[in-house]
Parts: C-alpha cells; structure tokens; sequence
C-alpha cells in the first residue's frame, strides 16, 4: 500500500463527487472529502481484512479488486469481481462494525477511504442521498447473488462460461481481454479445483469458442458461451 502526498485523482472529477452533489451540497460534500484518504494498492495486497472493524467506506477510483471469504473450514471463495469507478462497503454501513469480506486488489487500484462517521452525519439529512448510494451497492452485489445461484445449479462447464461472459461484460467491458486473474483465482469463483478449470479452457479453445494467448483471452462466440451457460 502505498500513501501518496500528491492526489492520485481529482475530486473535482470524481464519479463519487458527481453522483453525491446531485443530492447534497458542496459544502457538506467537502466536508466528507476533507476526512478522506486516498491510497494505491499493488496487486495482491488486501485493502480491508475480513473480520476487521469497519470504519470506512471505499470508493474503488480505478483498478479491478475481489471480494473473498474465508469460511470456518479453511476454504477461501471469490464472492465478486468489480471494477472501478465505483463505492464499496454499503453493506457495513449500518448493519455491521467489522468487515464481511477482504477486498484484495487484482490490478493496481487507486482507492479513495471515505471516514464513516462524517458520511452517516450527511445521510441522516439526506433521504434521496442514501436510497441512492443504497441502490448502487445493491447492483453490485446482484453478481454475487447471480453467482451463488450459478454454484448451486450449474455444472462446472457452466459456472466457468458465466465467469467468461462476467468478466467480458461487467468487468474488462471487452471480448477480448487480459486475465489480471490467475486460474487459482478462476477456480475460487467458480468453486471447483484449478484442474477443471484448465481443462474447461483448453475444451473452450480447442472448440474456437474462445481464443487462449497466454493470459489474454479473445471470446469469438458469445452466444455459445450462453448456451453452455444455460444448458450446463
């Protein structure tokens, strides 16, 4: 983690100013940006540790980060994938004091920790304000949603084509992308070993659903990774 002295974005162009000062005003919105620290995180390293008090929300300026969960058996599973821009940690802010996941970044992601205490104390005045950010956070967590019930009905050939189509259209906004994941982290998404991933893979390949350079990934048939999608 790196603290930098000189500002890794401007506030004044930030998506999280924009959104806000639609429904609060500046002064009060500066009051917030005053109390807020702006950090960059290295891939691998882990921004917020599951099980930690929570005191701040987390705006994701730029980068790709995951959100994982260690259960009581040791088994470490990626609940979600998100890109920036977007505000992380809804879901603690006023049901929890310690943090329900990690968030470890993917990529190298230039984070924005938003103080708590001066965010509720600008919420509470504003009811439009919070339905809002409420709204948003709930969209993020859909895909976790989609995916537990993707783990619960799909086979593995299924699970992985709905990772494939994810990523393509919610996180590198491209059919044809470079991993930022390695396939240990594929195999927590999806829930299955790292050898079925592989495998699942090199079928997709050899078939010329998708195309496998190394770590970029081309996918040339979106409606066949549907179909896997939907019939596995």
């Amino acid at each position: 983690m790196m603290e930098v002295e000189s500002q890794l974005f401007d506030c004044n162009k930030c998506a999280f100013k924009t959104i806000s000062c639609h429904y609060i005003g500046d002064d009060e919105f500066e009051i917030i940006r005053q109390l807020s620290v702006q950090l960059q995180f290295e891939k691998g390293e882990t921004i917020v540790k599951q099980g930690s008090k929570s005191t701040h929300l987390i705006f994701l300026h730029k980068g790709i980060l995951k959100f994982t969960y260690h259960n009581q058996s040791g088994k470490n599973f990626i609940m979600t994938i998100v890109a920036g821009p977007k505000l992380l940690g809804g879901a603690n802010l006023f049901f929890k004091n310690t943090n329900i996941f990690s968030l470890v970044a993917i990529e190298k992601c230039d984070i924005c920790l938003i103080d708590e205490r001066a965010f509720k104390n600008t919420l509470v005045k504003h009811g439009n304000y919070l339905l809002i950010l409420f709204e948003k956070t709930i969209e993020m967590f859909q895909s976790s949603i989609f995916n537990f019930i993707s783990l619960a009905h799909q086979q593995v050939n299924g699970r992985i084509a709905d990772i494939l189509i994810y990523l393509s259209e919610e996180v590198y906004k491209n059919q044809g992308y470079e991993f930022t994941l390695s396939r240990k982290e594929i195999a927590e998404f999806a829930a299955c070993s790292h050898e079925n991933v592989i495998t699942t893979l090199s079928k997709l390949n050899k078939e010329g659903t998708i195309t496998l350079v190394g770590k970029k990934i081309i996918i040339n048939d979106l409606n066949k990774l549907k179909e896997i999608s939907k019939r596995s």
